[in-house]
């Protein structure tokens, strides 16, 4: 009798956040992932404040985009953003863990609408709504 070997082949999402430089370069974790759904986890560095010794906003931008990222690209076609906007909501400071979580609102053809909540612990310190646009395949030259 035969044995069946898992699948080990990396998904979507794993494969694109183990090439994304950036986020790797800010020690973001991809904590969970599913479909139209992403957490990620970042601290806050000492190098990620800015002038107030608040987390500069670019930061938390950054991670919010990132979980964005990983839930619009779930489905598997490469998606990237069209827009976002980010409403902050209460300050981050050096070593605060932060944790985005992701959920997909709709989709609709090759477009998508994403929700990012950036929380310290309990309390919710930005709002991220993202929208994406799936990439059509291309064609191989001969």
């Amino acid at each position: 009798m035969a044995t069946r070997v898992p699948d080990t082949t990396p998904g979507p999402v794993e494969t694109m956040f183990a090439a994304d430089e950036a986020s790797q370069g800010l020690g973001i974790e991809l904590l969970e992932y599913g479909e139209g759904t992403a957490v990620l986890r970042m601290t806050v560095t000492s190098a990620q404040v800015n002038g107030h010794r608040i987390a500069h906003g670019g930061y938390l931008f950054l991670l919010a985009d990132t979980a964005f990222a990983c839930a619009c690209n779930s489905h598997g076609p490469v998606t990237v953003a069209a827009g976002a906007d980010i409403d902050f909501i209460a300050p981050a400071y050096e070593g605060d863990v932060l944790v985005a979580t992701a959920q997909e609102r709709v989709r609709f053809g090759r477009s998508g609408v994403y929700d990012v909540s950036v929380a310290r612990g309990d309390e919710v310190i930005a709002e991220f709504r993202g929208r994406s646009r799936t990439l059509r395949a291309r064609i191989e030259e001969p």
